[in-house]
């Protein structure tokens, strides 16, 4: 089921949420089933649970091509619940990122350029990888939705923060 997706200015994306202690469970199971159906609806890389209004440390995200982002390199389709993140290094990378909570709006945001990340599949399988840039960079961005951080509040630099139609007109038709 397509479930509306909280905007920014709503408390519940502010909330941190809570571990997911049976991830087999068939509430995670159809948590799951409907973030897929929005992720896809809304084009998007990827999406928190808190996203639409639940709060349980529940992320999915994957990207083959995404006329959202046309540069990125493939990101395989990822169902990660209870993630916990460890940096590889200090370097740190800026980029362009957009939120389907905060439509009609990109800036740049710095992340760690590699990291480890850890956490369950569905069938509570341990998942852990080691990654780096566009990949690392949608980890970050949906597991702060975990811990209540939208990534305007990581900009540093709001010259560099704007709406997406008149920052990069070539992709303003694409759907937030």
């Amino acid at each position: 089921m397509i479930r509306d997706v909280l905007r920014m200015g709503d408390p519940r994306l502010l909330e941190r949420s809570q571990e997911v202690s049976d991830p087999r469970s068939a509430r995670i199971a159809a948590l799951l089933a409907d973030m897929r159906d929005t992720m896809r609806a809304q084009n998007g890389a990827g999406l928190a649970a808190p996203q639409i209004g639940v709060g349980l440390r529940v992320v999915i995200f994957g990207v083959e091509s995404n006329p959202r982002y046309p540069d990125a390199e493939p990101v395989p389709y990822t169902e990660l619940i209870n993630p916990v993140l460890m940096p590889l290094s200090d370097e740190m990378e800026d980029g362009w990122e957009g939120c389907l909570s905060v439509p009609g709006l990109r800036g740049v945001v710095p992340r760690y350029r590699r990291l480890r990340y850890r956490g369950v599949d569905p069938a509570g399988n341990v998942i852990e990888r080691d990654v780096d840039g566009f990949h690392a960079r949608v980890v970050q961005h949906e597991s702060d939705h975990l811990d209540g951080i939208l990534y305007p509040m990581r900009v540093r630099d709001f010259t560099r923060f704007g709406f997406t139609d008149v920052l990069f007109p070539d992709i303003a038709d694409a759907p937030e």
